[in-house]
C-alpha cells in the first residue's frame, strides 16, 4: 500500500453525500442470507431513458442481444460521430455495482457513460449484464462475450457507421473492472471477423482473496468499500461454495488461470490510493507484468473509491486525459 496517512478523505458536500447515500441504500438492500431486496432497490435506482436526440453531446439507444435473459446494451454516439467518414474506436463497457446492483440504464451509470463518450470521442457500448445473486459467476462473463459476438457477427440496425470494430477496448469500473478481465479473457480465444480488441481499462477493479491486506484493514471504515461489504458481494457472486481464492476473485491467486500463453491486451490499471481494495489492484496489476504483459498502472493518492463518478473531482478529469492517451497509443499500434 502505498504512505498515505491521509484515511480520511477531504472531499466536498456534494460528494460525501452521494456516496453515503449509495452506502447506506446498499446496505438496506443486502440481506444476511446474500439476496437482494429488490423490489425496495426499484424504488431508489432511477433510470435514464435514451435519447436520439443528443443530450450534453450524446445519443443513446437501446439494443437486446437476447431478451430470454434480458441481455441489452445501450449505445452512446457522440454528436457528429456517426458519419462513415469519421472513425471511432469502440469501448465495450460494464458497470459497477457490487456484481448485484445497477444497471446500464441506471441514471449516474449513463451520466458516467456519456461523459466517456463526449470527451472521449468513442462509441460505447454498455453491457447490461445479469447481476448477482440470481445469476452469479460466470454468467456475466458469459454475457459479456456474447455481446462482443452479437456485434461481430450482427448488422445491427442504428450503430454508427463510425464505430471502428478494429479498435475495440473492453473497460469497467469497480466490479466491471473485474469483468472487464474475465470477459477479455473469455474473448480473446474467439476468433472475431470484424472485433478487435487492442486494450483493457480497468477503473479501480473490485478483486480480492482469502488473504486481508494492508489497505482493506487500515481503510475498513471506507464509505463504499469496508471488508463486511466485500465479503457480501463476494457470497453473492462466486459460484457456491467458492472462497475468495477464486479466480473471479483472487485473479492471479493460488487458483489463477495462466495468461502468459494468451494474446491478452495492453491493460490500464486505475488505483486511488484511499481505496481498500488498492492493494489487489496492485497485485493484478503485477501479475499481468509476470505474465509478460503490456500493464500501465495509474495511481491517484488521493482518491476514493468510484472517485471517476464525480466530474468536480480533480482526479476525474486527470482520468479522462490518461485514458485519452492510452486509446490513442494503442490505435496508433494498429
Amino acid at each position: 500500500m502505498s504512505q498515505n496517512p491521509n484515511t480520511s478523505p477531504n472531499l466536498p458536500w456534494k460528494c460525501r453525500f452521494l456516496m453515503n447515500y449509495v452506502a447506506y441504500l446498499v446496505d438496506m438492500c443486502r440481506r444476511p442470507d446474500f439476496t437482494v431486496n429488490r423490489r425496495l432497490y426499484k424504488l431508489f435506482d432511477f433510470k435514464s431513458s435514451p435519447s436520439k436526440t443528443p443530450i450534453n453531446g450524446v445519443t443513446t439507444s437501446d439494443i437486446m442481444v437476447d431478451a430470454s435473459r434480458n441481455l441489452w446494451f445501450r449505445l452512446f454516439t457522440p454528436e457528429n460521430g456517426s458519419g462513415s467518414d469519421v472513425s471511432l474506436p469502440v469501448i465495450v463497457y460494464f458497470h459497477g455495482g457490487g456484481f448485484s446492483f445497477l444497471s446500464a440504464d441506471s441514471f449516474p451509470l449513463d451520466r458516467l457513460c456519456k461523459r466517456f463518450a463526449r470527451e472521449l470521442r468513442v462509441v460505447i457500448v454498455s453491457v447490461n449484464y445479469r447481476l448477482a445473486p440470481e445469476h452469479r459467476f460466470p454468467c456475466q462473463q458469459e454475457d459479456g462475450v456474447d455481446v462482443l459476438n452479437f456485434i461481430d457477427t450482427t448488422n445491427i440496425e442504428g450503430f454508427p457507421a463510425c464505430a471502428n470494430f478494429k479498435h475495440c477496448f473492453i473497460a469497467g469500473d469497480s466490479a466491471g473492472g473485474n469483468l472487464a478481465h474475465q470477459v477479455t479473457l473469455g474473448a480473446i480465444q474467439n476468433n472475431f471477423r470484424k472485433v478487435k480488441i487492442i486494450g483493457l481499462l480497468a477503473i479501480q477493479p473490485l478483486l480480492g482473496g482469502e488473504e486481508r491486506t494492508e489497505s482493506e484493514i487500515l481503510l475498513h471504515k471506507s464509505t463504499l468499500m469496508p471488508m463486511k461489504r466485500t465479503d457480501w458481494m463476494w457470497k453473492a457472486f462466486l459460484p457456491e461454495g467458492s472462497n475468495r481464492d477464486h479466480p473471479a476473485a483472487n485473479v492471479f491467486g493460488p487458483n489463477a488461470i495462466d495468461i502468459s500463453g494468451l494474446n491478452f491486451p495492453a491493460t490500464v490499471v486505475v488505483v486511488g490510493g484511499l481505496d481498500t481494495l488498492q492493494d489487489w489492484q496492485k497485485r493484478y496489476y503485477e501479475g499481468l507484468k509476470k505474465s509478460g504483459k503490456e500493464a500501465y498502472m495509474i495511481e491517484y493518492p488521493n482518491a476514493v473509491h468510484s472517485f471517476y463518478g464525480h466530474p468536480e473531482l480533480s482526479e476525474s478529469s486527470m482520468l479522462i486525459e490518461e485514458v485519452r492517451d492510452f486509446i490513442r497509443r494503442q490505435c496508433a499500434k494498429t
